[in-house]
């Protein structure tokens, strides 16, 4: 890193819900640089969210949902005396939003209903409800961890 870290781009609010947390998941679910079908998906997905909930605000259910999905630590490899350890550390707060989106976005692609807005809408919903594979992915993250706390002493 010769130059420095690189400096965090400002995101602009979602033109619907005024959120830059919707245009950051939407960057996240867009594919090949089409970015208007990407916020039709979601928003669709929400609405779909919207109808199935018993919570009248579907985009509630998805940051519900994606607070059900964020991992609080990880595994991270080191060398330590010619063996490699999995040691635990707790995730950054931006990391945490990254990789519980990713993971939604993720397991909502491997669902097998027939548009992409339902297998959203069912892995948001199924996230809010603490089930779905997104949230098995986070449980068995913190699983990780905890099966190696022995080796936190090690520090990254």
């Amino acid at each position: 890193m010769r130059k420095g870290r690189a400096k965090k781009r400002i995101l602009l609010p979602d033109p619907v819900y005024g959120d830059p947390l919707v245009t950051r998941f939407v960057n996240n679910l867009m594919h090949e640089g089409k970015k208007e079908k990407a916020f039709k998906i979601f928003y669709e997905a929400i609405d779909i969210v919207q109808r199935k909930s018993e919570k009248p605000n579907g985009l509630e259910v998805w940051k519900q949902a994606l607070t059900n999905v964020m991992p609080h630590v990880e595994v991270r490899s080191r060398r330590v005396g010619g063996a490699n350890f999995q040691i635990p550390v707790p995730i950054r707060p931006e990391r945490k939003v990254s990789l519980a989106i990713k993971w939604l976005i993720q397991f909502s692609r491997k669902r097998n209903e027939k548009t992409m807005s339902q297998r959203l809408a069912n892995e948001i919903l199924a996230a809010a409800k603490e089930e779905g594979a997104a949230v098995k992915k986070r449980i068995d993250t913190h699983k990780m961890a905890e099966a190696n706390k022995a080796f936190a002493h090690f520090k990254v």
